[in-house]
């Protein structure tokens, strides 16, 4: 963490306008709820004005619209984005260390593997023969990258990763502790003697820019790649299957399942716990809510949620009608009875 900055310099940096005392030190970034003097927090909605009210904070980034909001803290700095705006606060407050370089005695590099510049290898590390890893990668404890996986540059490589051979990773990629990429598919074939494993000796890539949070999965192809596009994000505990094609800037949130041979096209976002069925496609800009269970195809643009997942505001209407019949149930108990006081 570095010095903690002046309001002032904090409206610098972000290109607001600061009402109030500039002088006021903040060394950190809290909640409204749990921010005190020496913190800055943010406004994100009309929502949380509650908090606001109350809030300890030293200075508060608002919008416009919240500018003259009473009562609330008199040092506040006014932006268009306040949430865009803490993110460039934290980075000020909160550099990444500097790099790393050089290569821990406890780690082993298998014959013919190639480092480029500036690379750091933690303990235990284990690069397979034939490795390649790109300049500035940071490969950190226990991790194992197999044989012949390529690695771009400035990649980030978290404790315990494993890199089964026929993985490509692109640079400036973030893999995060536990991830395990270009493992055999779950492919059977049912024989006479049992089930019998499908030959997996497709490829597992990743692209550019993609981040994979802890304990996610990612399957080799069996006979084709499976694919990751460029700029995607992946949240914790995901598994995506054999054949599986991901394109650029999707959003994948924690412990999606997908199945094998799934086309996912650009700037689709998945939310928790989506299941996604095999060989089905999810067209671009496509929105998946939590939970949905996806069996068929949906198409570029749509919203859909449930199980099975259909267009959200059809699942909205039904649920609501769903908790309604309670009621009804009632009015037709009631109208019964009438009629039999009526007859008697």
């Amino acid at each position: 963490m570095t010095a903690p900055l002046s309001a002032v310099e904090v409206a610098a940096l972000v290109g607001g306008w600061l009402i109030g005392d500039g002088s006021v030190r903040l060394g950190a970034v809290a909640p409204l709820d749990r921010a005190g003097p020496g913190d800055l927090s943010f406004l994100a909605g009309g929502r949380y004005l509650p908090s606001f009210h109350a809030t300890r904070a030293g200075a508060v980034l608002c919008s416009p619209e919240h500018q003259s909001a009473e009562p609330g803290p008199a040092t506040r700095i006014i932006v268009e984005d306040p949430h865009r705006a803490v993110q460039r606060v934290l980075r000020a407050l909160f550099p990444p260390p500097p790099r790393r370089s050089g290569v821990d005695p406890s780690a082993t590099v298998g014959r013919g593997a190639v480092l480029g510049r500036d690379v750091y290898l933690g303990p235990h590390v284990v690069i397979g023969s034939g490795a390649a890893l790109g300049d500035r990668a940071d490969v950190m404890a226990g991790a194992v990258i197999g044989a012949g996986v390529q690695i771009g540059d400035d990649v980030t490589i978290h404790p315990h990763v494993v890199c089964y051979p026929g993985t490509t990773v692109g640079s400036r990629v973030i893999l995060h502790a536990g991830v395990r990429l270009g493992v055999d598919g779950f492919g059977y074939v049912p024989g006479p003697t049992g089930h019998e494993r499908v030959p997996h000796v497709g490829r597992c890539v990743i692209g550019d820019d993609v981040e994979i949070g802890a304990n996610s999965t990612v399957d080799r192809g069996s006979v084709d790649d499976t694919v990751v596009g460029a700029g995607t994000k992946i949240d914790n505990l995901v598994h995506i299957g054999h054949n599986c094609r991901i394109g650029q800037r999707c959003l994948i949130m924690a412990q999606v399942g997908m199945a094998g041979s799934t086309y996912v096209e650009d700037d689709v976002i998945l939310a928790g716990q989506a299941g996604l069925a095999g060989h089905l496609t999810v067209a671009r800009r496509a929105r998946i809510g939590a939970q949905s269970g996806v069996i068929g195809d949906v198409s570029a643009g749509a919203t859909v949620s449930g199980y099975p997942a259909r267009a959200h505001r059809d699942v909205m209407r039904a649920t609501s009608a769903m908790y309604r019949l309670a009621e009804i149930v009632d009015e037709l108990e009631a109208m019964v009875e009438h009629g039999r006081r009526a007859a008697e």
